[in-house]
């Protein structure tokens, strides 16, 4: 039996130290631990590849084809305004954006001077803008198309690289202000803003097209490189109704006719009552086109069509019409009529200052303009109910359809808001508010035979004549027959003899309408217009005119711009010349 010495005991002991650490755990343990922590570092590995490779992929992957293309945009060309006429209104042009790639500029101080050279603009400006760390730059948009030539010649010549022309479109409008309401704008990517640009816009606007082209590092075009192109799809033209020498000649009447009466705005509508197609149309202030800096936002609003007024007694038209239509008058009955008499809580008189009682017939009240004759009338004969109806009949209160963005529904009182007031006030185009193309509309019907037209500009869309739906009857042909007689009555030996046309047999109406502000009328402040039609039995053409806030009544204003306007659209039409 062997025996252990205490030396050989100590030093198995501390081999049996090294091998077992003082944790007690064994090599097995500690490459247990490396091999999971390897597991861990080589799923995170995994996991980043996952989202770099699967989720953010196709991200890249657009982003490094980006890197490698450049798409640019091919306008399409805006299809063409034309008058009735074929006038050109409005077309689009060729012209450039100029751009750079500053990686390609060599010479940026004499490139940029270049640039100003034919341009226009501060070489200094461009300068900065190829020095830029980029690779593309504006230096110009829609610049003039010859102009842009002699600048890609020159730096051909001096065999500069780096700046280039691409083509676009721009809107050219030949004859400035003469329509420029009607027409509208488009803003700088050639969108329609307003007018008929923007009421038609998807029909002139046609489709943009692309290209797509190869480029190098730093995103320089390769010469001969890969490149796939869309062509763009050009928009339709369009015709309108307008004539551009009528319109012309409005346009100078009616701002001639503000300064001369005093008004703060003045308003026309030309039109076809048959048909309704508007011949020509405007409100002061005028649009300029061809100076669009000068343009404001009420420039371009057509007020005839956005903006709400009380009529005045253009309006007695429709009530005389009512109440023939309705059969509660005929044109031979007479009413005693006083020189006053209370609406509701307010005393109305006559315009002309008449202080004793007379007895007027339909016929009577509207050559002398009567508010006290037609307010009796329609209290006393046609009452609440059958004006109601036939307020509706005529379409005042809705929407004409007019094919220009805006239009104004206007402020009408249904039957069961009508208050004490409200017939007599109303039958005299007060207590009412409404755009004049609805007037333009109920009037056009009376020429029309009681058949309602819906007031349009466009006739035509590529070549393609437009279908214009008529409304409802208004009232019946022989109700409108016996109307517009009257109406007769009133230019040949009434307040509208101002309205009169040699040679030519016209009926029209006479309106004086106050204007409401902050709930009160204002003083010396009068809508004053005239509408009418002629020849008064085979109507060709109808004209409205107004005056708003002036201080002067519509025969001695408003009646000599009708007379003017009419004679030119009579004669711009050759329609013959006969009397009665």
């Amino acid at each position: 039996m062997s025996r252990t010495t205490r030396h050989e005991r100590t030093s198995r002991d501390e081999r049996s130290r090294r091998r077992h650490p003082a944790g007690g755990e064994s090599a097995d343990g500690t490459l247990r631990h490396v091999f999971l922590v390897l597991l861990i570092v080589m799923g995170l590995i995994g996991v980043r590849l996952v989202h770099l490779q699967i989720i953010l992929g196709p991200e890249y992957a657009e982003e490094a084809e980006q890197r490698h293309t450049n798409v640019i945009e091919l306008k399409a060309r805006r299809g063409t305004i034309y008058d009735r006429n074929g006038n050109v209104l409005a077309r689009s042009e060729e012209c450039y954006d100029v751009y750079c790639n500053p990686k390609e500029i060599a010479d940026a101080s004499k490139q940029a001077q270049m640039v100003e050279k034919w341009l226009g603009g501060d070489a200094e400006a461009y300068r900065n803008l190829m020095e830029k760390d980029s690779t593309f730059e504006y230096l110009a948009r829609k610049a003039d198309k010859e102009a842009c030539k002699s600048l890609r010649s020159e730096l051909r010549t001096e065999g500069y690289a780096g700046i280039y022309l691409l083509s676009q479109m721009h809107r050219v409008y030949p004859f400035g202000r003469v329509a420029g309401q009607v027409l509208g704008m488009v803003d700088t990517d050639g969108k329609g803003i307003s007018g008929i640009e923007l009421a038609y816009n998807e029909v002139l606007a046609g489709k943009d097209g692309q290209m797509i082209m190869e480029t190098g590092l730093g995103g320089i075009p390769i010469a001969g490189g890969a490149y796939e192109t869309e062509d763009p799809i050009d928009g339709d033209d369009i015709v309108l109704a307008i004539d551009k020498d009528v319109q012309a000649f409005v346009e100078d009447q009616v701002e001639q006719a503000v300064v001369a009466n005093k008004a703060k705005t003045g308003l026309c509508m030309v039109c076809d009552p048959r048909n309704g197609e508007i011949i020509a149309a405007c409100s002061t202030p005028y649009a300029d086109l061809a100076n669009p800096d000068s343009i404001t936002n009420e420039a371009l609003n057509l007020k005839l069509v956005s903006a709400s007024y009380e009529p005045g007694s253009i309006f007695k038209v429709l009530t005389a019409a009512i109440g023939l239509e309705s059969g509660t008058v005929s044109a031979n009955d007479y009413f005693t009529v006083p020189p006053t008499m209370l609406v509701g809580q307010d005393l109305v008189e006559d315009e002309d200052g008449r202080n004793e009682t007379m007895d007027m017939n339909l016929r009577e009240v509207l050559r002398r303009s009567s508010n006290v004759g037609v307010a009796l009338i329609a209290e006393e004969a046609i009452g609440a109910d059958a004006l109601a109806e036939g307020i509706a009949a005529f379409r005042i209160g809705t929407l004409t359809g007019i094919d220009y963005p805006g239009e104004a529904v206007g402020l009408v009182k249904t039957r069961n808001q009508y208050d004490p007031s409200s017939v007599g006030s109303m039958s005299f185009g007060q207590g009412i508010a409404v755009p004049m193309v609805q007037m333009v509309r109920a009037v056009g019907s009376i020429a029309n035979g009681g058949e309602l037209a819906t007031p349009h500009f466009v006739v035509s869309v590529d070549g393609t004549n437009l279908e214009w739906e008529s409304g409802d009857s208004s009232v019946s042909a022989a109700t409108a027959e016996k109307v517009a007689d009257m109406m007769r009555t009133v230019v040949e030996d009434g307040t509208g003899q101002s309205a009169a046309v040699k040679g030519y047999d016209v009926a029209a109406k006479t309106g004086t309408g106050e204007q409401a502000e902050n709930g009160k009328y204002l003083k010396n402040k009068y809508l004053a217009s005239l509408i009418g039609f002629a020849p008064a039995k085979d109507p060709e053409a109808l004209v409205y005119v107004g005056l708003n806030e002036t201080p002067y009544m519509s025969y001695s204003s408003a009646g000599p711009v009708f007379s003017a306007i009419m004679g030119e659209v009579l004669a711009d039409l050759s329609v013959p010349s006969f009397t009665r």
